[in-house]
């Protein structure tokens, strides 16, 4: 006989079927580590935004982009990545409310301050954000896309955030950069286009 158990993943379950007689230890039971390690269907697009007073990207010692105040995006592409995956993450960071308004309080997004000084983007590809520690001290980055498939989907995002009217500069992909920022608050939201955080 079997019973269930629901792991929650991103948007939805995964179900493992595990013999009502057996205990935690069998080894029988299915391991939902092991098994959420040996595949990435639910890991999503990652970025981690930054609300900054400044930021500026260098490689080689010149300035590859720059912007004043804005947001950073530190953007992870993993494998199982498409433009659905990209038109999500794009269409959260466009409609994030971490600007003060009159108030004093975050209401305000970068697509809201289109005409002011605030509303600019400066996007960093950053494949490390898929560094999986958990079974050493060595990060693994599998669950990364491929550098073909990742320089797509991270110039069709940052096209997708040109198109909204907002005035985005970009790092440089595949260089070694050095990333310059005043994080403003400071304030940092974690995005991932399956909803895992």
């Amino acid at each position: 006989m079997y019973g269930t158990r629901r792991i929650l993943w991103g948007k939805g379950f995964r179900v493992n079927l595990i013999p009502i007689d057996c205990k935690e230890s069998d080894d029988r039971v299915v391991n939902p580590t092991k098994t959420a390690l040996s595949s990435y269907d639910w890991l999503g697009m990652r970025a981690v935004v930054q609300r900054v007073s400044r930021c500026r990207v260098l490689v080689d010692g010149r300035v590859a982009g720059e912007i004043g105040t804005g947001l950073l995006v530190l953007l992870g592409v993993g494998k199982t990545d498409n433009e659905a995956a990209a038109d999500y993450l794009a269409e959260k960071v466009l409609g994030l409310r971490i600007f003060e308004d009159s108030e004093g309080k975050m209401n305000l997004s970068a697509q809201s301050l289109i005409n002011g000084s605030r509303g600019d983007v400066l996007v960093v590809s950053q494949f490390t954000l898929y560094g999986d520690a958990r079974r050493g001290k060595r990060p693994s980055f599998d669950a990364a896309a491929p550098l073909g498939e990742a320089r797509l989907l991270y110039e069709y995002f940052v096209e997708k955030i040109r198109s909204a009217g907002l005035r985005c500069e970009t790092g440089e992909f595949q260089a070694m950069m050095d990333v310059e920022l005043v994080n403003q608050g400071p304030v940092t939201i974690l995005l991932d286009s399956e909803k895992a955080f």
